[in-house]
């Protein structure tokens, strides 16, 4: 399998140590890069999809996401410094507190029932960064595997969508063709409801990967930090945030299309969100990403994406 993700190795372990930093400790590992903690306080993150150019954006989308702390129940992540090596992003952040609510379903799978203390958490996060105004410089963001900002040439993120979304299927459409009858249908259509979607929609921060360990919690299990922005960060419809964080909290479980199924129905009825719209926004979701963790389809995410687009609406 040709996997695109990242895992630590005893290389960046040395880096980090030749720098001063006495205790480093591999803390997580995914597609956009590996993190370690440093043991002063802060993480060194190794990004593997990010272009070195691009942090200064990055930088101030962090930025402009901390500029309503105050307003936020939640932490966000902060860049103090940035550095190159060998053409590999590494920026330097403030470690952030709490502790994962729950490992990846592909770890530790959740039970029939998601728990209160689940999806109280996730309201908590999805009402924050709703209130959170898209920036422009969210919208120069870069969505990983992608080779443009995903506004560009667009003013309404339902178009922007719809073109990624083309774009994503000429990556490895075939792969995709072979497994998903009809794809090329199912592609029209999907870009024709982007676009038939109405002006005028709200446009806030969308974290786009809202998966369990990027949400900390206290003890109480009060969301406490939100963390690894940059996977599908962009400023977009927070219905677009609620529909992949319902696709995604449980992506692996046995109950997963069940807790789907719940998690929409929870956000369409607490946020008046269209449940039609929550589906076709995860059935873009799954046609954008679903080469993003290897190029031959040999994971689990590129299955889980297929399940997407082949089950009944």
């Amino acid at each position: 399998m040709v996997t695109h993700r990242q895992d630590h190795t005893a290389h960046w372990t040395r880096y980090f140590a030749e720098r001063g930093h006495g205790h480093v400790q591999p803390l997580a590992a995914g597609v956009e890069g590996a993190v370690y903690r440093l043991g002063d306080g802060t993480v060194g993150k190794v990004w593997s999809g990010r272009r070195p150019g691009g942090v200064k954006l990055m930088r101030r989308v962090y930025a402009d996401i901390a500029g309503h702390s105050a307003s936020l129940p939640f932490a966000t992540p902060e860049i103090l410094g940035v550095e190159e090596h060998e053409g590999v992003l590494v920026t330097y952040e403030r470690e952030l507190g709490g502790v994962p609510l729950r490992a990846d379903s592909a770890v530790v799978a959740p039970g029939p029932e998601l728990a209160t203390r689940e999806t109280d958490a996730l309201l908590t996060v999805l009402r924050g960064l709703a209130a959170v105004p898209g920036t422009e410089s969210m919208r120069r963001l870069t969505v990983q595997g992608d080779d443009r900002a995903l506004w560009e040439g667009h003013s309404r993120f339902p178009d922007a969508l719809a073109d990624l979304v083309r774009r994503a299927v000429g990556r490895h459409g075939g792969l995709l063709a072979a497994q998903v009858p009809g794809l090329p249908g199912i592609v029209r259509e999907t870009v024709e409801s982007l676009r038939a979607l109405p002006d005028g929609g709200p446009v806030s921060v969308v974290h786009g990967d809202l998966v369990p360990p990027n949400v900390h919690v206290d003890d109480s299990g009060a969301p406490v930090a939100v963390l690894d922005f940059g996977f599908f960060t962009t400023a977009g419809d927070p219905a677009f945030e609620a529909a992949v964080a319902a696709a995604v909290w449980d992506v692996y479980g046995p109950y997963a299309e069940r807790h789907t199924v719940a998690l929409t129905r929870l956000f369409a009825e607490e946020f008046r969100y269209s449940p039609g719209t929550l589906v076709l926004y995860r059935r873009a979701y799954a046609l954008a990403t679903y080469d993003l963790f290897s190029s031959d389809g040999g994971d689990g995410h590129f299955r889980w994406c297929v399940g997407v687009l082949t089950r009944p609406r």
